[in-house]
């Protein structure tokens, strides 16, 4: 999955580290100092060379269940991957705005891909939605964010085999080191049982895979065989990726069946608060949907929210906050509801952002790269696709020619500049 659903567990590590301090000082002097003495080892241990802390985190592994075997066959001679520690500590700064990150994430190409998948795939939407009652458009919004609907240019040039880079984040990065373990011994665990093999198991390096970027966590505890070839797999055919998402939006984030996410509105001024109402409610209130349709379940109950004052507006419902738990971000929610719905014929946002551009057609992107890679900036190829290097490519163009801020956007307004330098 993406970076930023990494953002509760270091949240849920700083309460645990502040907890742990807490009873520190409520210990005896004797405990505490054989507690220090503990730290003191365990920051020892951590200290070791590499290939010295494989071998010792062999106990660790094997206590919780892995064998000799498999810890041998995955681990001896690995060497560490360290993109992902330096990552974590080395990320570009865009400081987006949330137009632009919709912008980027509802992308035509996005749109154009997903309506294809939904055509091509139409008959396992319906079952999905027949057995945990989630809708093809949601299912489409979070295929096409996290992976760009399976697309094999993204598995080129993004993934990278996952043991070196969890083992690299679980030797030497300090801050979510037992989470970085733990997920480097539940991934053991799936090639102990037979699910994957070393080779196979490429994703981000935050060890994320497939269609929908499983973690190894959620591989071994929501992956199913939905398409009963025997084993579970979020890679090849889309079926078990996106059978099991769906499960876990059921199992961890209440989905509800045949609810709507939400919807985009009008709302007066004076709505103040995020007191959830009826849809009912709410249009008593003087909301109606942006689009001037009706609230097709007026008893659903919905929150009232305003990312950008000025700008749209939206009444959430339980759903929206089912996909949130694929990620914690807002921005991210929004974006995967508005992609799924854009993927089955719906229509942009009615209310524009404030400062906002619309969105780059698909021709328009490849020209931004085009002129860019004309002028020297390495976009990773003109293929309308909008990734990290296109944004370092237009960030360092900025920066050049002295457009404040420097964002990494890649719209309209670029283009325009692009094509008067010309």
């Amino acid at each position: 999955m993406s970076r930023q659903r990494a953002t509760s567990v270091t949240r849920r590590a700083c309460l645990s580290s502040l907890a742990g301090s807490a009873a520190a000082l409520m210990m005896p002097v004797g405990a505490t100092a054989r507690a220090r003495a503990k730290t003191k080892a365990k920051a020892k241990a951590e200290s070791l060379p590499f290939d010295r802390w494989v071998a010792a985190f062999q106990t660790k592994a094997e206590a919780r269940g892995i064998s000799e075997a498999t810890y041998t066959r995955v681990m001896r001679g690995i060497k560490p991957d360290m993109t992902g520690v330096k990552a974590i500590g080395n990320q570009p700064e865009f400081h987006e705005e949330l137009w632009q990150y919709l912008n980027r994430r509802v992308s035509d190409w996005r749109i154009t891909a997903g309506r294809r998948k939904a055509k091509e795939y139409a008959a396992l939407f319906a079952r999905i939605e027949r057995d945990f009652g989630v809708a093809p458009s949601i299912m489409l919004g979070v295929w096409g964010i996290e992976s760009a609907f399976g697309d094999p240019v993204v598995q080129k040039n993004h993934m990278r085999p996952i043991f070196p880079s969890l083992a690299a984040l679980a030797w030497a990065e300090p801050r979510r080191r037992a989470y970085w373990q733990g997920e480097l011994i539940n991934a053991l665990d799936i090639v102990q049982r037979g699910w994957s093999t070393p080779d196979e198991m490429v994703g981000s390096w935050a060890g994320a895979m497939g269609h929908t970027q499983w973690m190894p966590e959620v591989w071994l505890h929501v992956g199913i065989d939905y398409n009963g070839d025997g084993k579970v797999s979020p890679f090849g055919p889309p079926d078990d990726a996106l059978g099991s998402t769906a499960k876990f939006l059921v199992e961890r984030g209440k989905y509800r069946r045949g609810e709507p996410w939400g919807f985009e509105v009008r709302m007066p001024e004076h709505i103040r608060g995020d007191r959830a109402r009826t849809y009912a409610a709410w249009q008593a209130l003087g909301v109606h949907r942006a689009d001037g349709e009706a609230f097709p379940q007026a008893d659903a109950k919905a929150r009232p929210w305003v990312p950008v004052p000025g700008g749209p507006a939206f009444l959430l419902g339980a759903n929206f906050f089912a996909v949130k738990t694929y990620n914690p971000a807002m921005s991210y929610a929004l974006a995967l509801v508005h992609l799924g719905d854009r993927c089955v014929g719906g229509a942009p946002f009615v209310q524009k952002f404030p400062g906002s551009e619309r969105a780059p057609t698909l021709a328009e992107v490849e020209e931004i790269q085009r002129r860019l890679t004309a002028l020297g900036y390495d976009t990773g190829g003109a293929d309308g696709r909008i990734g990290n290097d296109t944004m370092l490519a237009v960030q360092n163009y900025q920066k050049k020619v002295g457009i404040e801020p420097a964002d990494g956007y890649a719209g309209v307004g670029l283009l325009a500049r692009l094509r008067q330098g010309s």
